[in-house]
């Protein structure tokens, strides 16, 4: 029970200490959240993320057994991993480098010239080579294979044969660029790497956007971390403290005999001590013929 006592006790004490010093936990709360605030408005630089969604689909069987159609839809599936560690790789990553060292973009492709052999011997032209058109980006990046690795990154989800090429930099035309360039250099080499002939670019990337770092987050720490440390320095200062606030202390910490307690007495506001010493010291007396004299009391 005494246990009991006590907790309730050092339970109510701390909420006593709440209520004295609630402007101090307020003010450093409010105070350490527009820190954190600040912070991650002006000291950390922003991040701008933008993705890429990509579906390869390699040819199904033709079979009609629906438990042969469904392991290969499995199959598929769990081809989505092996195409996450292509996406990463040095080779993809290396050829979309160069390629947003020179980003162009083909308008229209080469045709090769058509010849026709007449009478065994003699060759004719029948449709002339025609080279390809191309379009030069006027906002190129000179990002090497490592700052792509660190830049870049491949996400799934589950039961879905799609998944999406991030791309995470301070500026959001930048990470448009560089999801934009390894999607298109992955659906190139896949076709190589794993003879795969069926990809497909879902949803090409746009302007990044903001990721990070999360400033309400921030903010939320500053006022946490805030409020822990004003209220650590409370208790620390009261477990410091020297103030005796118990009269159970005296007698039984320290075998004293209490001998009785002074009430507190509040004085009305306008009293003055000296004026109402004065006001007793002088006491009216009369004598036997009639005379009133004043005699000062000592």
């Amino acid at each position: 029970m005494e246990n009991t006592n006590d907790n309730t006790i050092d339970l109510r004490r701390l909420f006593e200490l709440m209520r004295e010093h609630v402007v101090s936990l307020v003010l450093w709360s409010l105070g350490l959240a527009l820190v954190g605030w600040a912070v991650a408005n002006f000291a950390i630089t922003p991040k701008y993320t933008s993705t890429a969604q990509i579906l390869v689909s390699p040819k199904n069987s033709n079979s009609n057994n629906p438990d042969q159609i469904y392991t290969t839809q499995q199959a598929n599936m769990q081809l989505v991993t092996t195409y996450k560690d292509i996406v990463t790789s040095h080779v993809v990553l290396k050829e979309a480098s160069e390629y947003l060292a020179n980003p162009y973009t083909v308008v229209k492709p080469a045709v090769k010239a058509k010849y026709k052999v007449t009478d065994g011997k003699r060759v004719r032209v029948v449709r002339k080579a025609q080279p390809a058109v191309i379009k030069r980006d006027p906002h190129s990046y000179n990002v090497s294979a490592s700052e792509l690795a660190g830049c870049v990154g491949v996400s799934t989800q589950q039961q879905s044969q799609v998944f999406a090429i991030t791309a995470t930099t301070p500026f959001p035309a930048k990470s448009k660029a560089i999801a934009n360039a390894v999607a298109k250099v992955f659906s190139k080499r896949i076709k190589t790497i794993m003879n795969i002939n069926n990809v497909t670019i879902v949803s090409p990337a746009v302007d990044g956007q903001y990721s990070s770092p999360n400033i309400k987050l921030f903010t939320l720490a500053g006022l946490v971390i805030g409020f822990v440390l004003s209220f650590g320095v409370i208790l620390l200062c009261e477990a410091m403290s020297t103030k005796i606030r118990d009269d159970s202390y005296l007698s039984d910490d320290l075998d004293l005999t209490d001998l009785g307690q002074i009430a507190h007495i509040k004085m009305p506001a306008d009293f003055n001590i000296e004026s109402a010493l004065r006001g007793k010291s002088e006491v009216k007396s009369t004598n036997i013929n009639g005379r009133t004299t004043r005699r000062r009391r000592v």
